[in-house]
């Protein structure tokens, strides 16, 4: 087998290791609502991941014009 042919360990060990980041940072974001869901009931657990995803999008979108020169 040729050594260029199909992909290496570099490649592979990053999708493992990019799986594994996401897949834990799934747990956390899943147990996290759950416990508001929990606290605060459906509306309240709504309310608080629509918080967090509008405050990621803000956060985003101010990096994103600080990078773009309108002139």
């Amino acid at each position: 087998m040729d050594d260029g042919d199909g992909f290496g360990f570099k490649f592979w060990a990053a999708m493992i290791g990019i799986i594994l980041v996401v897949a834990v940072g799934g747990l956390i974001l899943f147990l996290l609502f759950t416990k508001a869901f929990l606290a605060w009931g459906f509306f309240g657990a709504f309310l608080a991941l629509s918080a967090l995803i509008v405050l990621g999008t803000w956060i985003y979108d101010r990096r994103s014009h600080r990078s773009v020169n309108y002139d």
